[in-house]
C-alpha cells in the first residue's frame, strides 16, 4: 500500500478545518445564541452543503474523511495504511482546532463564549442519561459512515452521487440528533470547538469526552465494518471479499 502524497495530509487539514470552521460558526448563530427553538435547519443544511462541497472538491485528492471515524473505518478496510491513517487523524484534530479558533476570532468575545464557539454538549432535558447521548452519537456516525463506505469506498457505487449523499446524509443525521446531542458524529468537530472552548473559559472543555469519542469511534467502525460484511464481501455480487487500498 503506497504512502499518499502529502497533498493528501494537507486536504485533510484544509477539509476539516473548512468543516469545523462552518459548523462552529453556524452553531453559534443559529443554535447556541438563540436558546430554545433554534433552526437546526438552517444549521444541519450549512453543515451539509459543507461537507457536500468538500468532498466534491477535496475527495479526489485525499478521500474526503475530514473525520477521525471515517479514516478509521477506512484503515479497517484497508483502503489507508495505518501510517497515513494516523497522519490523517493528526491533520483532522489540528484542522478542528483552527476551525474553532477561526469563529473565535471572528465573533465578539461575549457571542463566542456563550455558544462555547459551537461546541457539542449533551442535552439532559430531553435525554435520559449521558449513556443515552452517546448511543445518539453511535447511531448518528454509524449512518454517516454507512453511507461513505456505500458512496465513496464500494468501488461498485455511482461515484457521481457520492458527495451530494454523504452531504445530505449529515444533514438529516444534524436535524434529528443536533437537539439531542449537538450532532457531532466526528470527533474532530467535537475537539476542535471543546478544546478552544476549555481555553477561553473552561465552560464546556472534555467533561463529556466519552459520550463522543466512544459513541463516534464505535458508530464509525459498526458503520464501516457492517456495510463490508453484509454488501462488499459478497462474492455473489461480484464484489471482491479483500478491500483494495483507495
Amino acid at each position: 500500500m503506497e504512502q499518499r502524497p502529502v497533498s493528501a495530509y494537507v486536504a485533510e487539514l484544509i477539509g476539516t478545518f473548512v468543516l469545523v470552521f462552518v459548523v462552529s460558526l453556524v452553531v453559534s448563530l443559529f443554535i447556541s445564541a438563540q436558546g430554545t427553538g433554534s433552526d437546526y435547519a438552517v444549521s444541519a443544511l450549512a453543515q451539509g452543503f459543507a461537507l457536500f462541497m468538500l468532498v466534491a472538491t477535496l475527495g479526489r485528492v485525499s478521500g474526503g474523511h475530514f473525520n477521525p471515524a471515517v479514516t478509521v473505518g477506512a484503515a479497517l478496510l484497508k483502503k489507508i495504511s495505518p501510517q497515513d491513517a494516523g497522519l490523517y487523524v493528526v491533520m483532522q484534530l489540528i484542522g478542528g482546532i483552527l476551525g474553532a479558533l477561526m469563529t473565535y476570532f471572528l465573533l465578539i468575545d461575549d457571542v463566542a463564549k456563550q455558544a462555547n464557539v459551537g461546541a457539542a454538549s449533551v442535552n439532559l432535558s430531553l435525554l435520559g442519561s449521558n449513556a443515552a447521548g452517546m448511543v445518539a452519537e453511535a447511531l448518528g456516525t454509524f449512518f454517516l459512515v454507512w453511507a461513505v463506505v456505500a458512496l465513496a469506498i464500494d468501488t461498485r457505487a455511482p461515484k457521481e452521487w457520492a458527495a451530494l449523499g454523504i452531504g445530505l446524509t449529515l444533514a438529516f443525521i444534524v436535524m434529528i440528533m443536533g437537539p439531542l446531542t449537538g450532532a457531532a458524529v466526528n470527533p474532530a468537530r467535537w475537539f476542535g470547538p471543546a478544546f478552544v472552548s476549555e481555553i477561553i473559559d473552561g465552560s464546556v472543555g472534555f467533561s463529556k469526552f466519552w459520550v463522543y469519542l466512544v459513541g463516534d469511534f464505535a458508530g464509525g467502525i459498526l458503520g464501516a465494518l457492517s456495510f463490508w460484511y453484509l454488501f462488499m464481501n459478497n462474492k455473489d455480487t461480484g464484489s471482491s471479499s479483500r478491500p483494495t487500498a483507495g
